[in-house]
């Protein structure tokens, strides 16, 4: 599912992708609210934060949400940079190779948060935001764009888009129904994710990003085993 890249993919790729990193998407998500009230993956919501926090004058907190934002655009734009270092040196794997990288980052940030006994806020938000960035990136990237592990709002507009071409006479059905399974199933993935990603926060604590590290190494590893690292230039 991190090998096949734009038209090679078909619908049942596209659904695994889907349902494997919108349901870790969702439980990073979750639990960075659960540790410092916020949400890593609304960027729709960091902005309107950011307007507010200027409209009262609060510069500082307007900043931390500006922040936030940076961060996710940082880490969309680094993910961006290795698919096409990988691409144009004919590494099939690059886009499997990131998701490690994703999974390194996350692991790394959770033998932190066990060993330190905490951190601030603003680095846990700011490290979830850049992972989350990079993995948006990467999905919408291999998939050409079909598939967004963190945008919620973009995904319920597609359902709602989905719906009026399967219920409505004169749409086309036969491509508008496998659409609309992919989208339905990437929002379910992420609202599952999200729940247990709570309930395990509330079972190991931090040791939820180090099994949310090797979750995603593990959905890494076939692509990177399974496809010889350089297979063409």
């Amino acid at each position: 599912m991190l090998i096949h890249v734009g038209e090679e993919r078909n619908g049942k790729i596209d659904r695994r992708l889907a349902a494997a990193l919108s349901t870790i998407a969702g439980a990073l998500n979750a639990v960075g609210f659960l540790m410092a009230r916020s949400f890593t993956a609304n960027m729709t919501g960091n902005v309107s934060a950011f307007a507010e926090e200027v409209a009262r004058g609060s510069w500082r907190t307007s900043l931390s949400f500006l922040l936030l934002l940076a961060l996710f655009i940082l880490g969309a734009a680094l993910a961006g940079a290795f698919v096409t270092f990988g691409e144009q040196r004919g590494i099939r794997s690059i886009y499997a190779a990131t998701i490690a990288v994703e999974g390194i980052v996350v692991l790394s940030f959770g033998l932190f948060l066990t060993s330190s006994g905490g951190t601030s806020h603003t680095f846990l938000v700011g490290t979830l935001s850049l992972v989350m960035g990079l993995q948006n990136a990467v999905t919408s990237l291999i998939s050409r764009s079909r598939v967004r592990t963190t945008h919620v709002s973009g995904m319920a507009t597609d359902i709602g888009i989905g719906l009026s071409s399967v219920i409505l006479p004169g749409r086309s059905r036969d491509t508008a129904v496998p659409k609309l399974m992919l989208h339905v199933l990437t929002l379910s993935a992420f609202a599952l994710g999200g729940i247990g990603g709570a309930l395990l926060y509330d079972f190991i604590d931090t040791w939820f990003f180090i099994v949310a590290g090797l979750f995603l190494i593990v959905i890494a590893l076939p692509g990177i085993l399974g496809s010889g690292f350089i297979t063409n230039r």
